[in-house]
């Protein structure tokens, strides 16, 4: 998390990677201070290697968590379940 927000450090890096500025991160994202989009700007610059390979080890394990349960909960299984429990 970033400055006590809710904003990932992946969230940020992707947008820098993107190619907009901190200043344009911060316009998206108020809730941060400039000040922190900045910090975590240099400190991916000076990791980047590191935090390269921490980020598609996060994005990897995601897709596995959203593979897992949309086996073992397909999305049909649960609306219904959802639209009986308004009935």
């Amino acid at each position: 998390r970033v400055g006590g927000t809710r904003v990932t450090l992946d969230t940020v890096v992707d947008a820098f990677n993107e190619g907009l500025s901190a200043e344009e991160i911060a316009q998206q994202l108020p809730v941060l201070a400039l000040a922190d989009v900045y910090a975590v700007v240099a400190y991916y610059l000076r990791h980047r290697e590191t935090l390269d390979v921490y980020l598609v080890e996060r994005e990897t394990a995601a897709r596995q968590l959203q593979s897992r349960i949309e086996r073992e909960l397909p999305s049909s299984a649960l609306r219904a379940r959802l639209l009986a429990r308004r009935s």
